[in-house]
């Protein structure tokens, strides 16, 4: 009897592995979960969107230099005066600097070209300047520091010249005498903290 099922089990036992073998290899559905997970699982931020979110200096440097400039560019025409810091008496360069420091930026710089350069501020490559970074310049390669200016952009800088060439003004640092003169250039709104902010007008 035994006998004559004998070559029945081994068809049976095939069959068997196989309807295993089927049902394990079908896979897990996997839509329902996403389909059912929180938004905020789906639109997780990236590693970059962070960093934007929490480096906020670049948004803090525009603003800062703009109020800046935009003082500044009110000032052309005011006159030079050695010595001077304000409107009543007029600039000379580090006076000039200095005012637009203070008045938009609130801080206080020293009042020379060679203390001003010694300050504790990120040195800037010549290709890698922003507007509101100051420049300074000796006379035509020699000597030490002795004029001091901010760079606007477009390889542009303000500054109070001289009474010669008419006070506060715009120069390329392209023009052959300020491209022989320019020594290096500051970062000084880096200096900034979270405390102070531009004064409006």
């Amino acid at each position: 009897m035994l006998n004559r099922f004998a070559p029945l089990v081994p068809l049976t036992f095939a069959l068997f592995l196989a309807a295993c073998a089927g049902h394990v290899q079908q896979p897990q559905p996997q839509q329902p979960i996403a389909d059912g997970a929180p938004d905020s699982l789906l639109n997780e931020p990236s590693a970059r969107d962070l960093a934007d979110l929490t480096d906020d200096q670049p948004y803090q440097m525009p603003s800062l230099s703009d109020g800046l400039l935009e003082r500044g560019f009110e000032l052309v025409g005011t006159p030079y005066r050695f010595g001077g810091r304000s409107l009543k008496t007029g600039f000379d360069c580090s006076g000039f600097v200095g005012y637009l420091f203070k008045e938009e930026a609130g801080i206080q710089l020293p009042r020379s070209t060679r203390e001003m350069i010694n300050l504790n501020a990120p040195v800037i490559a010549r290709n890698e300047l922003q507007p509101g970074d100051i420049v300074f310049f000796n006379n035509r390669g020699r000597g030490r520091v002795s004029h001091a200016g901010i760079y606007i952009g477009d390889d542009q800088f303000i500054h109070s010249s001289s009474s010669r060439s008419g006070g506060v003004r715009v120069d390329s640092l392209d023009d052959r005498y300020w491209k022989a003169s320019y020594i290096e250039a500051k970062r000084v709104l880096a200096m900034n903290t979270p405390a102070h902010h531009p004064l409006h007008r």
